[in-house]
């Protein structure tokens, strides 16, 4: 069986590129297909294999600004062809899930994430200030969901990470999809770190800095909390006023190797993750070393941590909501067997077994005539 992966761009190891892994993992032999590579930028797995990608990969400045091309990255992901192959299988939370099939070749969507820019999200990433905002970029949001919606029926099968992607995929595409929950772990933890209150004296933040993550409600929290630290891991266009924003006893130590990472896991009494994530990965990575979870209520953080037992759920994303939270969260007897509990459901073998699954149903299913192309 021929199998193409199709993912949307290579810039970075984030959750999508751990997605991708394995399911490059699942099928060896699999050529890949993205809109652009920026070369260093991802791991060995991933950059050793046959990657093919499209004009966008030639255009200046794509480096740095590739996503100002945005609005032609339709065009772009429609060039690929995939006559000669059995089965395209997309890593998707852009374009990548708008590829034309070839009439007989299956189509298998992991979809990461409706574009929340151009859906749920759009006031959040495009503000109305500003002339560019009010004028040039509603027409592209507008042709940029037109497109999106036309498209839906290219894919033979949706899965996707969690039941509030799947929810979205209905809403906006009419389309049931499998939740089949993203590889965060090679395994279990045979032993978890200490417990939060024989932890040191910080909080954690571990994120894109990016303005739906909220950071910025969890910074001025700590303002009224100035006898426990917050570490602010990561980077992004926020950075800056973030850093502005900040008092004494909250720091941003930039990014940080993955060994660091997983030490102050270890090391935090929990971590804030104050956005709407649709999974979230992080949060799983933190439970797996003990590190209790303090989240907004809503989104994919409702199917990863348990309140009470995991973590502290605060319903309002607000400063008040989050101090609270963390106070609450330090008079918790938190127990490892309820964190090796939580995180057992997100192991790479489980993934697996759960894809195989899909590619063996769709690859005995006759294909139908696709629509929206």
């Amino acid at each position: 069986m021929k199998v193409a992966v199709v993912h949307d761009w290579l810039t970075g190891m984030r959750g999508g590129e751990v997605v991708l892994e394995a399911i490059l993992r699942l099928v060896p032999n699999a050529d890949l297909f993205t809109l652009m590579y920026n070369p260093g930028t991802v791991s060995d797995l991933i950059a050793n294999r046959k990657i093919h990608t499209s004009f966008i990969d030639r255009l200046p400045f794509k480096s740095k600004r590739y996503r100002h091309y945005l609005p032609l990255f339709p065009l772009a992901i429609e060039q690929f062809d995939f006559h000669g192959y059995d089965l395209i299988i997309s890593s998707s939370h852009c374009v990548a899930r708008g590829v034309i099939p070839p009439p007989g070749v299956k189509h298998l969507s992991y979809f990461h994430s409706p574009m929340r820019y151009v859906w749920d999200m759009y006031a959040e990433y495009f503000p109305r200030r500003g002339l560019l905002n009010r004028t040039v970029i509603p027409f592209f949001a507008h042709y940029l969901r037109m497109w999106d919606v036309s498209t839906r029926d290219r894919v033979d099968q949706y899965t996707c990470n969690s039941a509030f992607v799947a929810e979205r995929i209905r809403l906006y595409y009419g389309k049931q999809a499998r939740v089949i929950p993203p590889p965060c772990l090679d395994k279990v933890p045979d032993r978890i770190p200490a417990a939060p209150d024989e932890r040191e004296n910080f909080y954690l933040i571990v994120s894109a800095f990016v303005p739906y993550k909220r950071i910025d409600l969890a910074v001025e929290a700590f303002r009224g909390l100035p006898d426990r630290r917050l570490v602010v891991v990561g980077d992004g266009p926020e950075a800056g006023r973030l850093r502005k924003l900040a008092p004494e006893n909250v720091s941003f130590p930039g990014r940080v190797s993955r060994k660091e990472i997983l030490r102050l896991y270890s090391k935090a009494r929990g971590l804030l993750f104050p956005g709407v994530e649709d999974f979230g990965i992080v949060p799983v990575e933190a439970q797996s070393y003990g590190c209790p979870v303090i989240a907004f209520g809503r989104g994919g953080s409702l199917e990863t941590v348990v309140d009470g037992r995991t973590g502290v759920f605060f319903k309002a994303q607000t400063v008040d909501a989050i101090q609270d939270a963390v106070l609450r969260n330090e008079v918790i007897r938190y127990r490892a067997s309820d964190f090796r509990l939580s995180v057992a459901r997100f192991t790479s073998d489980n993934f697996k077994k759960a894809m195989r699954t899909e590619i063996q149903k769709i690859m005995s299913t006759q294909t139908g005539k696709k629509k929206g192309r």
